[in-house]
């Protein structure tokens, strides 16, 4: 596949940010509000991808121009001064698949490529001992068994995963993973302890892996029976 690509639109900037707010802060804040981002990282922009073929386009009475156009005008009037890049994935005639798909893999998207690799390699023989952390299908085998980790506990699982080695607080725990909570959804610094808790009796004999550094908070410590699945990048709570 090869692309052919638009001409990007670069809209004349105008200040979103007040005066008495200065620009870091305001995007520090930006960034919270969409998803966690590591520490040290700021969102910058995002990828949308669509899958409109030219028949379809023409079907309903415009082209693929048009929608560009309209869909970066859409983006100047949310944010003016936003900047575009619009790319056209070209693929074979009667090449068939979903259009979304065609245009991920053409635009080299990851998880779609990750997504390709495993639909065309042999499955990976499961480990028969131990503990799997499988980030890509969200759950936990226990020697061969799943643990019936909640949502709640496999994210927070998760997060200290992604952050292996460091000592995670409670404070950064409930200000990422409640982050869209409000009021009594909130939970404190004993809850977030029960719920520690509660997942370390689903880890049964490996509940060590999640350790209590006294003081300062939570740490994930691998050992030599525990492995860990991603999908071909880190899991999506890390952008």
């Amino acid at each position: 596949m090869s692309l052919a690509t638009l001409d990007a639109l670069r809209p004349t900037a105008r200040p979103i940010v007040t005066s008495s707010t200065p620009p870091s802060a305001a995007n520090s804040a930006a960034a919270r509000s969409i998803r966690a981002v590591p520490e040290g990282t700021e969102a910058r922009g995002f990828a949308l991808y669509v899958g409109i073929d030219e028949l379809k386009a023409a079907a309903a009475g415009t082209d693929l121009g048009e929608v560009v156009k309209a869909l970066r005008q859409l983006a100047a009037d949310l944010v003016p001064g936003a900047e575009t890049y619009a790319s056209v994935a070209l693929a074979p005639q009667g090449a068939g698949g979903r259009d979304v798909d065609v245009v991920r893999l053409a635009l080299q998207d990851p998880a779609a490529l990750a997504k390709r690799r495993q639909e065309v390699a042999p499955a990976a023989p499961e480990p028969k001992g131990g503990v799997v952390i499988d980030i890509s299908r969200k759950r936990v085998l226990l020697d061969g068994d799943v643990s019936p980790l909640t949502y709640k506990e496999f994210e927070l699982l998760q997060f200290l995963v992604l952050r292996e080695g460091r000592t995670i607080d409670r404070h950064e725990i409930i200000a990422t993973l409640w982050a869209d909570g409000e009021g009594d959804d909130i939970p404190n610094e004993r809850t977030i302890d029960v719920h520690v808790r509660r997942l370390r009796s689903k880890l049964g004999a490996f509940e060590d892996i999640v350790r209590t550094v006294r003081g300062s908070g939570y740490r994930f410590d691998r050992h030599a029976d525990v492995t860990i699945r991603w999908a071909s990048t880190p899991s999506p709570d890390m952008f």
